[in-house]
């Protein structure tokens, strides 16, 4: 296996953007595992799925789906969609199939190909628990709940997206309620992860931190 720097946290974290500024830092290429699960919950949208409905109903719809993460551009059989799944509407749903299991397992195998052929920098909400535990260097980044939906905010509002401060924590505190609770690869931090708090550091603060950390022993 080539070289893993796995990064995991919770949403509004900060996650995304650190991940792409060290992996363009140091070289490597770079996995946003979260717009794997967007893509499926897309996906499973488009076919009217339910997140009542069956595994089998959910199979149906996966054995006839390719997904692919390249150069920071999701593709979902053949079409590139990586600016329809960054709504509010997927934002929910990605989080709430995330919970089942055949979901889970059938990405599970296409992120951990991508470290076949080339260093990586990932990140998600397991990927230093369950997708890469053997991953070279850990990192658990956090934020304050008020932090992260004032991230979040901002975000949609860059986007054209509607959305309150208010809606934004709500959003946020359900998020961090699904993702821990789940009973499959529940988001948790490593015993040998290293904890940055973001919520009061810049961008390059936390960039530093991280380099600083991959860079020791790496």
């Amino acid at each position: 296996m080539r070289r893993v720097i796995a990064i995991d946290g919770p949403s509004g974290s900060g996650k995304t953007t650190i991940a792409k500024l060290i992996a363009r830092e140091l070289g490597y290429s770079y996995l946003d595992t979260g717009a794997l699960y967007r893509a499926i919950a897309f996906s499973l949208r488009e076919r009217h799925i339910e997140p009542s409905d069956s595994d089998e109903r959910i199979r149906d719809v996966l054995s006839q789906t390719v997904v692919l993460f390249k150069n920071g551009r999701v593709c979902l059989n053949d079409q590139d969609v990586t600016d329809y799944i960054r709504s509010r509407e997927i934002d929910h749903y990605s989080s709430v199939f995330s919970v089942r299991k055949i979901v889970r397992d059938f990405l599970l195998d296409f992120q951990r190909k991508a470290v076949l052929h080339d260093d990586l920098v990932v990140e998600g909400r397991d990927t230093t628990t369950v997708v890469f535990p053997e991953a070279g260097k850990k990192i658990f980044l956090d934020a304050s709940v008020e932090e992260r939906a004032r991230r979040r905010y901002l975000q949609y509002k860059g986007r054209g997206i509607d959305m309150s401060m208010e809606e934004a924590v709500q959003s946020i505190t359900e998020r961090d309620k699904r993702d821990a609770s789940r009973d499959i690869a529940p988001l948790m931090r490593a015993p040998d992860a290293l904890l940055i708090d973001s919520s009061n550091l810049t961008i390059d603060m936390v960039k530093n931190k991280i380099l600083d950390f991959v860079r020791n022993d790496c």
